[in-house]
């Protein structure tokens, strides 16, 4: 998996691209600590390329959002594949996470 990171008006835009699974999620884990011990606490995962999650995947999105919280922050998903949605539908997360069909509309969302 890629993970690429970028700011935009205080947000930080995290692009997945491939799987996410127990081998990968390590390293998106460690992404989004640094962030948040830098102060950057405005978490949006844009997923236009995330193919694949596992029980591990969501784990770490679980975890992000708890700690995210606690900093005072918040996260967001976009532009999730359908395979990926449904994943997050039969788990709940859709529940748990805002999620938007595209980078602006979300990015609209924190401003």
């Amino acid at each position: 998996m890629e993970i690429s990171s970028r700011q935009q008006s205080g947000i930080t835009i995290l692009t997945l691209d491939g799987r996410l699974d127990g081998e990968t999620s390590p390293a998106l884990e460690k992404t989004i600590h640094h962030h948040l011990a830098n102060g950057q606490n405005q978490l949006l995962f844009d997923c236009p390329q995330l193919n694949y999650i596992s029980s591990a995947g969501l784990r770490v999105f679980l975890l992000s959002s708890k700690k995210t919280t606690a900093a005072g922050g918040s996260i967001a998903f976009c532009s999730l594949q359908t395979g990926i949605l449904e994943v997050f539908e039969l788990s709940g997360f859709d529940q748990l996470f805002t999620n938007h069909p595209d980078l602006e509309t979300a990015l609209q969302t924190f401003l």
